[in-house]
């Protein structure tokens, strides 16, 4: 029998569970950090950055931060506005 105490290695996941594992950790990320004992929050931190990195990896494209919250888009934004 597979121990699954760790989660379904991230690399496994299809993209949709990969959101939804994502999705499901961020939201739990608070309590789990004001209640959570300390070998609750080190698994919930090692799982976040397992998941994290594995988005990063595959899906680039969606975690490209919007251009106007970057300071290079906002310039662009201020000197086409001020002409």
């Amino acid at each position: 029998m597979t121990d699954r105490s760790e989660g379904v290695p991230a690399a496994t996941l299809s993209d949709d569970d990969l959101r939804r594992e994502l999705a499901h950790l961020h939201e739990t990320r608070h309590d789990t950090v004001i209640a959570g004992s300390e070998s609750a929050l080190e698994n919930h931190t090692r799982r976040m950055l397992e998941l994290e990195e594995e988005f990063l990896r595959r899906l680039p494209g969606e975690a490209a931060p919007d251009p106007m919250r970057t300071r290079a888009g906002r310039r662009r934004d201020a000197a086409g506005s001020s002409g």
